[in-house]
């Protein structure tokens, strides 16, 4: 039986589950590879997964005899069946910050389960820490990143709009990744007040500022990374607001190691702004791994503490309405007694001409 399975196995021993039902797709792939549509079931003989005919082949070719695991093309199962999974099985676990109050319902009826009960978050947190694999996918995928940012620098030129140089480092991440992590944000002038823009068709002026949050998967894995730079020159009232967002940047890249506070940590920035008249509107950062926003969450309101092989972005910023914004992010491996940016790319004034 793979390791993950393993663990999660002994997980359920220790807590008095006799089973459970893994439905969210990115925990069944953090498990077991799959990729498919499907549900995944711990019972208390064998791990069983239940999916639609038309993805049977692609499974058998993930899985291997080692993994342990039962394929069952729900089109031939009978309600007895269903039934049968967890006879005998007293408590069964479910993922409840997943599964819809109709879902809930559903498996009750379908598996005839005694006892549902709330896993709380027991695969999110074992996520967290990232093991050998994890770690080598999300390299990869930091440095395939901070490649696409440099080509993206060299290929901005005035009259380009925000959408154009989206769709340019999205077909750069098919090509070379897996795709996308989330949705490429190119915001400029004004718009890079907006920490989520959505590209428009605005043209880079001759003189201006720019945003780029943006990242990639490798198998499935994925990084982010944000850069605000400028055209033909940096504006005089941008250089204090820059120049703060970067120092604070570095410092947290300073701070960040094994048993680190990240409330602690983020109110040291959130003070350092408000000093200065300004807010840290959104957290300071959050994990990262097969989804782009996982726990942690490093913010004034959530308190965690980070451990070894943990990784979380760093993502300081401020935004003035209707002016400009600035926000410089990395995503960043936790050690014992330091951290390691794994997006690399400049961050002091970087100027196209």
């Amino acid at each position: 039986m793979n390791r993950k399975m393993q663990w999660l196995r002994n997980q359920l021993l220790s807590l008095d589950l006799q089973g459970m039902i893994v439905s969210n797709p990115v925990n069944i792939r953090y498990l077991t590879n799959i990729r498919a549509e499907g549900t995944l079931l711990v019972t208390r003989k064998e791990n069983i997964f239940i999916t639609d005919g038309r993805y049977i082949e692609d499974v058998h070719n993930t899985l291997t005899l080692f993994d342990e695991i039962v394929v069952y093309d729900a089109r031939g199962l009978s309600q007895d069946d269903y039934e049968n999974f967890f006879m005998f099985c007293e408590n069964v676990g479910f993922e409840e910050n997943y599964v819809t109050y109709a879902k809930y319902k559903e498996y009750m009826h379908r598996y005839k389960i005694n006892n549902l009960v709330e896993t709380e978050n027991m695969l999110e947190k074992q996520r967290m820490i990232k093991d050998e694999d994890e770690i080598e996918n999300i390299k990869k995928a930091c440095e395939i990143t901070d490649k696409c940012f440099e080509y993206i620098v060299n290929y901005i030129k005035p009259g380009m709009t925000e959408k154009q140089i989206a769709r340019e480092i999205d077909d750069y991440y098919y090509k070379y990744a897996e795709g996308t992590s989330f949705d490429t944000i190119v915001a400029s002038g004004e718009n890079s007040s907006k920490p989520h823009a959505i590209p428009t068709n605005r043209k880079i002026q001759n003189v201006d500022i720019i945003t780029i949050d943006m990242g990639c998967k490798v198998n499935g894995y994925c990084s982010d990374m944000t850069r605000t730079f400028f055209v033909g020159k940096v504006p005089e009232y941008v250089k204090p607001v820059y120049e703060l967002v970067l120092k604070n940047q570095e410092q947290v890249l300073n701070d960040l190691r094994e048993n680190s506070n990240t409330k602690q940590i983020a109110k040291m920035v959130d003070n350092d702004f408000r000093l200065h008249n300004y807010d840290l509107i959104h957290a300071l950062g959050h994990g990262v791994g097969l989804d782009i926003h996982e726990a942690p969450v490093l913010g004034v309101y959530s308190e965690n503490t980070l451990k070894e092989n943990m990784v979380v972005t760093n993502e300081p910023g401020i935004y003035i309405a209707g002016q400009f914004g600035v926000r410089i992010e990395d995503t960043v491996l936790i050690n014992k007694g330091s951290c390691e940016a794994l997006t690399k790319s400049p961050k002091k004034y970087i100027i196209i001409k």
